[in-house]
C-alpha cells in the first residue's frame, strides 16, 4: 500500500507540474503580429545590416556614416522598377512614351523616401541617437530632393510644393474681425 501510495504522490505530483507549465504557457500569449509597416521596417533593417556586412570591410553599424547610405541606395537603383528617362533619351520629359526605350531602371522616389523613415525610426529603436542617426543627416535629404527632381524632369511631370494658403487665412480673419466689430457696435 506504501508503494501504491507513492507512486499515486508522484502522478500527483507530475500532474501538478504539467497543469503548472500550461498553465504558466497560457499566461504568456503570442505577441500580436507585427504591422505591415513594422514587418517592412524590420526587413529593412536587417538588409541594410547585411549590406553593412558585405562591404569590404564588413562595416559595423556603430561605424556607420551617411555616405554609406547614400551607397546603399545607390545599390538598390539596380532592383528598381522605375523608368527614368536620360538627357539624352528621345522620350526624355514625355510621362507617357510611345516606344520602349534602353533607359535604365531605377528606384522610385516615393519608395526611396519611404525606405529612409523606416530606417530613420529603426536605427533610434536599435539604440542609436537621434543626432548621429546617418538616416536623418542632410545629405540623405539633399540625395532624396535630386532624385525627385531628376525623376520629375524625366517624366515630364514636375512636383510643385503646395503653397500655403496664407493670404485666405489672414482674409477670412480680417472679415471675421470686421463682423465681430459691427455686432459690437
Amino acid at each position: 500500500m506504501s508503494g501504491d501510495h507513492i507512486r499515486k504522490d508522484s502522478l500527483e505530483a507530475s500532474s501538478s507540474r504539467s497543469t503548472n507549465a500550461d498553465h504558466h504557457h497560457q499566461q504568456q500569449p503570442n505577441p500580436p503580429p507585427l504591422s505591415r509597416y513594422e514587418s517592412q521596417k524590420r526587413r529593412d533593417w536587417n538588409t541594410f545590416g547585411q549590406y553593412l556586412k558585405n562591404q569590404t570591410p564588413p562595416v559595423p553599424m556603430s561605424h556607420c556614416q551617411f555616405n554609406h547610405v547614400l551607397d546603399f541606395l545607390r545599390y538598390l537603383d539596380q532592383f528598381g522598377k522605375t523608368k527614368v528617362h536620360l538627357h539624352c533619351c528621345v522620350f526624355f520629359g514625355q510621362p507617357d512614351p510611345p516606344a520602349p526605350c534602353t533607359c535604365p531602371l531605377r528606384q522610385a522616389w516615393g519608395s526611396l523616401d519611404a525606405l529612409i523613415g523606416r530606417l530613420r525610426a529603426a536605427y533610434e529603436e536599435h539604440g542609436g541617437a537621434p543626432e548621429t542617426n546617418p538616416f536623418g543627416n542632410g545629405a540623405i535629404r539633399v540625395y532624396l530632393r535630386e532624385v525627385k527632381e531628376c525623376q520629375a524632369k524625366a517624366r515630364g511631370i514636375p512636383y510643385k510644393k503646395k503653397k500655403k494658403r496664407r493670404s485666405n487665412q489672414l482674409k477670412a480673419i480680417s472679415d471675421e474681425a470686421k463682423g465681430l466689430k459691427q455686432i459690437a457696435s
